[in-house]
C-alpha cells in the first residue's frame, strides 16, 4: 500500500509539473498582429454530469486569456481570431483517485486575414481538457477545484492551445509569412540594390 501511494505522489507531482501558465515564452507567430479577439459562448451546451454554469461566466476568462496571449505579437499584418465555446463538462466531485474525472471543452476557433479578406481557418475544432495539478490528481478536479478555478483553468489552456495550433500553422502552412509591401510588388525594381 505505501508503495502505490508513493507512486500517485510521484505521478502527481510530475503532472503538476506540466501545468499550463498564461506567462509562458511567445511562439513564433511571424508577422501575426491581433486586430479582434472575439469570444462567443452564448450557444454552449452544457453536457451531462457537469457542473452547473452560466455561459457569462466562461467569456470573461476566455477573452482575458486570449487578449493576455495574443496580444503579446506585434507583427505588421493584423489578423482577427475568435473562439466561440461548443460545449463544457466542469468534472464534479468523483471518487478520489478511482473516479477522478477531468474538465473538458470543446471550441471552435477562426482566423481571418483583414488585408487579404479570407479566413485561413474557419471552424477549427478543439478538444481541451485542464491541466492536472498534485491535488487534483488525487481526489480529482471536483473536489480540488472551485467552479470557477476550473473554468480559469480552461480558459488559460483555450488560449494555449489557440497560440500553438496557430504556430503550428505558421510553421507547416505559411500562416502569418511578412507579405511584400505594396511598394515593392508594384515595382520590383525598387526593391533592387542599386549599383
Amino acid at each position: 500500500m505505501t508503495r502505490i501511494i508513493a507512486l500517485f505522489a510521484a505521478l502527481s507531482l510530475l503532472v503538476a509539473c506540466g501545468e499550463t501558465r498564461l506567462d509562458e515564452a511567445p511562439e513564433d507567430l511571424g508577422a501575426f498582429q491581433a486586430r479582434i479577439v472575439h469570444v462567443y459562448t452564448e450557444k454552449a451546451l452544457q453536457w451531462p454530469m457537469s457542473r452547473s454554469a452560466d455561459h457569462s461566466e466562461w467569456t470573461d476568462p476566455i477573452k482575458s486569456a486570449l487578449e493576455t496571449r495574443l496580444r503579446r505579437y506585434e507583427g505588421g499584418q493584423q489578423y482577427d481570431v475568435a473562439v466561440t465555446l461548443e460545449g463544457f463538462m466542469l468534472a464534479p466531485a468523483g471518487v478520489p483517485v478511482l473516479f477522478s474525472p477531468k474538465s473538458v471543452v470543446v471550441v471552435n476557433v477562426f482566423v481571418y486575414d483583414v488585408e487579404q479578406e479570407t479566413f485561413l481557418a474557419k471552424k477549427h475544432q478543439m478538444e481541451i481538457f485542464e491541466s492536472t495539478t498534485g491535488e487534483s490528481a488525487l481526489v480529482g478536479s471536483g473536489h480540488a477545484r472551485s467552479k470557477q478555478e476550473q473554468i480559469q483553468g480552461l480558459a488559460v489552456n483555450i488560449a494555449d492551445k489557440v497560440e500553438e495550433w496557430m504556430a503550428e500553422q505558421h510553421r507547416e502552412q505559411g500562416w502569418f509569412a511578412p507579405r511584400d509591401s505594396a511598394e515593392d510588388q508594384a515595382d520590383p525594381a525598387a526593391a533592387a540594390p542599386a549599383g
